[in-house]
């Protein structure tokens, strides 16, 4: 069996193995915020994937023309100019759903996620790499948020999507939506419950303990 090719590993590690949110706790104010509903969450996770995308490939090709003492200002710039691009178009095609991710959409020129990629991987390798290392972390950003967005939908309103899944007591069904699940809260629960099954499956995920308790001895050894 052949070994996957390193373009491979870079697209798909970020998925699970080294998910940019599950692992590194990246971006999670948004993964908070948007996953109200799968809308929402699609909307901002192929904003986001875009933005890091198109950065990463930009400030590649001009990384060694870029001083060291104001890489961090043109990268900035960059990323922001192209959220600028995003959000005018999502206010021009997708007005509700740009009403609802409000101020999130602008907030990804500071997103941890995007910064840290474009700092750490894009200005240090050619601009094929970068863009799959970007489209990986993107796409693994966007199964966190609509893992969350389809729970939060699904269980705090009965739908997916808009569309009613669940029957709903109230039109003689028997489901009752929980509003608790549109709430902030429920999104940092969930999260942390993505967080902890994962860590579950893959052990070598978790971090070393901080502190191991003193063996103590039972009276009489």
């Amino acid at each position: 069996m052949t070994a996957p090719s390193p373009l491979w590993s870079t697209l798909t590690d970020p998925l699970v193995r080294q998910n940019p949110v599950m692992l590194q706790i990246l971006g999670i104010c948004s993964a908070l915020a948007v996953t109200t509903s799968m809308a929402t969450a699609l909307t901002m996770a192929a904003s986001l994937t875009v933005v890091l995308v198109l950065s990463a490939g930009i400030i590649s090709i001009i990384r060694r023309h870029i001083p060291d003492a104001i890489r961090l200002i043109v990268q900035i710039v960059i990323v922001a100019s192209l959220v600028i691009v995003i959000d005018q178009i999502l206010q021009a095609y997708l007005h509700d759903i740009s009403q609802k991710l409000s101020v999130f959409v602008s907030l990804i020129t500071t997103n941890c996620l995007v910064l840290g990629r474009t700092e750490s991987y894009a200005r240090l390798n050619p601009p094929v790499p970068s863009m799959v290392d970007a489209l990986g972390n993107g796409l693994g950003y966007s199964l966190v948020l609509v893992v969350l967005g389809s729970l939060r939908e699904l269980f705090g309103a009965g739908k997916l999507l808009g569309w009613q899944v669940l029957p709903l007591a109230e039109q003689g069904g028997w489901f009752t939506p929980m509003s608790l699940m549109l709430l902030a809260p429920s999104a940092f629960f969930l999260l942390g419950g993505l967080v902890w099954a994962l860590r579950s499956l893959r052990p070598e995920q978790a971090e070393p303990a901080e502190f191991v308790p003193p063996v103590t001895r039972e009276a009489g050894e």
